[in-house]
């Protein structure tokens, strides 16, 4: 990602945000008018984003707080941070202290945020651990169809040429039961037609979180004084989409250790927290879950240099053989 000022100019030797963080620094606590403290930069663990991050305190008439600030922040991530981050909106993310979308006369998008006190849910997940999550991504739906009601189109993605590369992989033999895999994988390309146009009939009635994990969901040390017990971080991958999106990216992380999932099925569990909220949940949400399940699935030998563990592997080729008959009536 570049930026430039104004004039097209771009910031010298400053290819790393944390570079530019420090070089824009003075120019961010101008804009906040001196009630940013000194910044200490660190390496995040958590963002997706690729952006700096530091911890600082805001001081204004209310009090002191400790603070986060990111910089550089993509569209999407900047949208959806400071539009839930207004604490008139009582989402489940972190509430903005400031915002901006230019710094120094560049377009650089920055945002000071609270720092949750708070830890995240750790992947291996105890009894009660995925009602959680489930109760954090369903009231992010909520907060963000009240944000945005109306839902835009999402990107259609190449499924055809990533299915293409899954065959290639096991044309190679580069992952275990290549042969189960092929014949599987092209089961899914022979009904790939009839597979996506029911999936792109699917009512697009949610803002989609995009990364939702336990590590993405902070448990507060104390509720908010809306409710949350949760916050929800890392907004980058936000997306137009139906809401079953979110529920197979959670189960499918757990395909190979569904005890994790302690017996609660993340698709079915968040319907109910969706009509719970009074949140549109459409009767086929079913049909729509088996073919996320499957296309998801059936792409996996595509990604195997980066999320190839043999175990995944293994469960995501089960769940494609177990699920595609559902998909063929």
């Amino acid at each position: 990602m570049s930026f430039t000022d104004s004039h097209g100019r771009s910031p010298q030797s400053q290819n790393d945000a944390s570079s530019l963080a420090h070089l824009l620094e003075p120019v961010l606590k101008g804009c906040c008018q001196d009630k940013l403290g000194a910044i200490t930069w660190f390496q995040s663990a958590w963002s997706s984003s690729g952006s700096a991050t530091g911890s600082a305190t805001w001081s204004d008439s209310r009090g002191t707080f400790d603070v986060i600030v990111k910089l550089p922040l993509g569209p999407g991530e900047y949208r959806w941070t400071s539009e839930l981050g207004n604490p008139e909106i009582k989402a489940p993310t972190p509430r903005v202290f400031a915002c901006g979308s230019e710094l120094g006369g560049y377009d650089l998008a920055w945002i000071v945020e609270e720092r949750v006190k708070g830890e995240p849910i750790r992947p291996r997940m105890q009894p009660g651990d995925v009602q959680q999550v489930l109760v954090a991504a369903a009231d992010f739906h909520e907060a963000a169809m009240r944000v945005r009601p109306e839902v835009e189109m999402p990107k259609q993605l190449d499924w055809e040429g990533t299915l293409a590369k899954a065959r290639e992989v096991c044309h190679a033999h580069a992952i275990a039961d290549p042969q189960r895999w092929n014949e599987a994988i092209k089961h899914v390309v022979k009904m790939l037609p009839k597979l996506l146009t029911r999936w792109n009939s699917r009512p697009l009635n949610c803002w989609c979180h995009g990364d939702l994990h336990p590590g993405n969901v902070l448990r507060l040390q104390t509720p908010r004084d809306d409710a949350h017990a949760c916050v929800m971080i890392d907004l980058a991958m936000v997306h137009p989409g139906h809401w079953v999106e979110d529920a197979v990216y959670l189960e499918r992380q757990y395909w190979a250790a569904p005890d994790y999932l302690h017996g609660v099925k993340p698709v079915t569990e968040l319907a109910r927290l969706r009509r719970e909220r009074g949140v549109r949940v459409d009767s086929d949400y079913p049909d729509f879950a088996n073919i996320r399940r499957v296309l998801m699935a059936a792409v996996s030998p595509a990604f195997a240099d980066r999320e190839g563990h043999p175990k995944y592997l293994h469960a995501a080729l089960e769940m494609l053989e177990k699920t595609l008959p559902q998909v063929s009536r």
